[in-house]
């Protein structure tokens, strides 16, 4: 099983950091973030990486290299003008071939397991929901009996945590382009085609300079 890392994103909202370094190399701990991405898939079993990447993408090429400091072999999907979280996979699909891959934003922060996720995939999709953090308190799925449900009124929602497993059958009929992963997440959910878990540990949506000082804190606690 392949594994994609999304790091294509700009990361405004952590500006002026992120105005001469790509989010993913904004050092945690001292360590950039896609670091810890990545040696825990290498833990995990994983030995193929794609990453994709847009802005100050050679940044991320020149600080990675073919990932062999990492026991990886990495390859990169350039995009140019960012292609948005379904456009980016859809792009790389050729890269990824053809079996379920798992995949991974790249401005997250967390210590989940991921050889967790080595296992065959039932349906089109499955996602991994943290707990609603502060600023998302609202969630964005259901997770009922390891099945993934968009606005199920009788259950509480939970996060997206933007690590998944997706099985290329996802993006039947997609045409190269920017468009987003949740529609097609979405059609896939309405088929009973999306199963999920909770994850167990800590996890950061590393979008902004307080939860960047909060993955720092946990980081530091763990340590």
């Amino acid at each position: 099983m392949k594994a994609m890392i999304l790091a294509a994103g700009k990361g405004e909202r952590m500006r002026p950091l992120t105005l001469t370094t790509p989010k993913p190399l904004v050092p945690v701990g001292g360590v950039p973030l896609i670091e810890y991405h990545l040696k825990a898939l290498a833990a995990a079993g994983f030995t193929e990486v794609v990453i994709n990447h847009a802005w100050l993408g050679q940044q991320i090429e020149d600080y990675l290299g073919d990932g062999s400091r990492y026991g990886l072999s990495i390859q990169y999907s350039p995009e140019g003008e960012p292609l948005e979280t379904g456009g980016g996979i859809f792009r790389a699909l050729g890269l990824l071939g053809e079996g379920a891959f798992v995949v991974v934003n790249g401005d997250i922060w967390t210590d989940y397991d991921f050889s967790a996720l080595r296992r065959p995939l039932a349906g089109l999709a499955h996602l991994v929901l943290a707990d609603n953090p502060a600023h998302h308190p609202g969630g964005d799925f259901a997770l009922v009996e390891g099945q993934v449900f968009d606005g199920q009124a009788d259950a509480p929602t939970l996060t997206y945590s933007g690590i998944a497993v997706l099985d290329p059958k996802l993006f039947a009929g997609c045409t190269d382009g920017a468009f987003k992963l949740a529609p097609l997440l979405r059609n896939a959910m309405a088929h009973g085609q999306v199963s999920g878990e909770r994850l167990p540990g800590h996890w950061v949506d590393v979008g902004t300079h307080e939860r960047l000082a909060e993955a720092e804190h946990l980081l530091q606690a763990s340590r």
